[in-house]
């Protein structure tokens, strides 16, 4: 008994200093970080708003942690190109996801199957900000509002169609068809400003989109805001009516864009990260930046931002399958 007390006594002696190294090489790498450049993966092209706003974001870091900020674009399948790459990165804080609502709480509802978990394989950072959608059409269109959009559409089923580049997007357009009892068909594009772009051009009706892209083409008069899905006008744009005003219900659509990093990341970095960013969304240039893109600034906790995902998993799987929306 005395020889097993004393291993037990000794076995907790190993433990606690195992503990205690570890925290020790944690401290150290929070320390010495970053010690090289750090990169953003960004799920779509440039141009978007998920790119604009790391590229805003990511300079005022890059002047906080002393090494520069990348933004790399990995665009491809709603965003999952990007999050597997950076769940299978190297967890030492210099490979960051921009983790926007898309593929870390809409891919999950709508998808069989993910080659990544946003909850398994991610440590949230911190979010950055949110923001409503719009919906837009060419200035060419013979409609005025979301009303003369839907006769529009029924007038012609075969022939409408809607640009979207993420899970948002599309998620957003399949709900206005199911309110609407329309047919517009999809067609992807690998950004945001790209759908935008084709609005401009003619090639789609039209598309629902994130504010970033589309901001100067409402303010130089290139296209035409017929909603919104935020639960009231937003100063930037009062004329521009909410989903509920223009007649559209259960249309109220609020994400969010934020950091993760791969989950094997020691805290102490991401708690780093994380205050970079709670510092960054506070600098009165950034907030006026993100006033004139629509997006307003959060700069929550790791904490507070892994409780969102987890709730918004629920609520848009909840919604996914009322609305019977899935992808393969």
């Amino acid at each position: 008994m005395m020889l097993l007390g004393r291993l037990a006594r000794l076995s907790g002696i190993a433990i606690a200093l195992l503990v205690s190294a570890t925290g020790q090489a944690q401290d150290d790498a929070a320390k010495n970080f970053p010690n090289k450049p750090i990169r953003v993966i960004v799920g779509y092209s440039a141009g978007g708003g998920n790119d604009i706003v790391a590229r805003v974001v990511g300079a005022k870091m890059a002047e906080g942690l002393g090494q520069p900020v990348i933004i790399e674009n990995k665009p491809g399948a709603q965003g999952i190109v990007a999050a597997e790459y950076v769940a299978k990165a190297a967890p030492d804080g210099h490979t960051i996801l921009m983790g926007p609502s898309g593929p870390m709480t809409m891919n999950p509802a709508t998808y069989s199957s993910l080659p990544y978990s946003p909850v398994r394989d991610f440590a949230p950072v911190s979010m950055i900000g949110s923001f409503p959608l719009i919906l837009v059409v060419s200035q060419s269109l013979p409609v005025q509002s979301i009303k003369d959009l839907v006769e529009y559409a029924k007038s012609r089923p075969n022939s409408i169609n809607y640009s979207a580049s993420a899970g948002p997007f599309q998620f957003a357009s399949e709900l206005f068809n199911i309110r609407a009892g329309t047919k517009f068909a999809l067609i992807p594009y690998k950004g945001s400003g790209d759908s935008v772009n084709a609005v401009m051009s003619d090639q789609v009706t039209m598309t629902i989109t994130d504010p970033p892209p589309v901001v100067g083409s409402l303010k130089g008069g290139k296209v035409r805001g017929l909603a919104i899905t935020s639960a009231a006008r937003h100063p930037a744009f009062p004329d521009i009516p909410t989903m509920a005003e223009a007649g559209m219900s259960d249309m109220e659509i609020t994400i969010w864009m934020a950091l993760f990093v791969p989950i094997q990341t020691p805290p102490a970095i991401v708690n780093k990260l994380q205050e970079e960013v709670v510092r960054v969304v506070r600098l009165p240039e950034i907030r006026e930046r993100f006033a004139g893109m629509m997006v307003d600034p959060v700069g929550s906790t790791s904490e507070e931002l892994g409780r969102v995902v987890a709730s918004d998993i629920a609520r848009w799987t909840a919604v996914a399958r009322s609305a019977n929306i899935k992808n393969n």
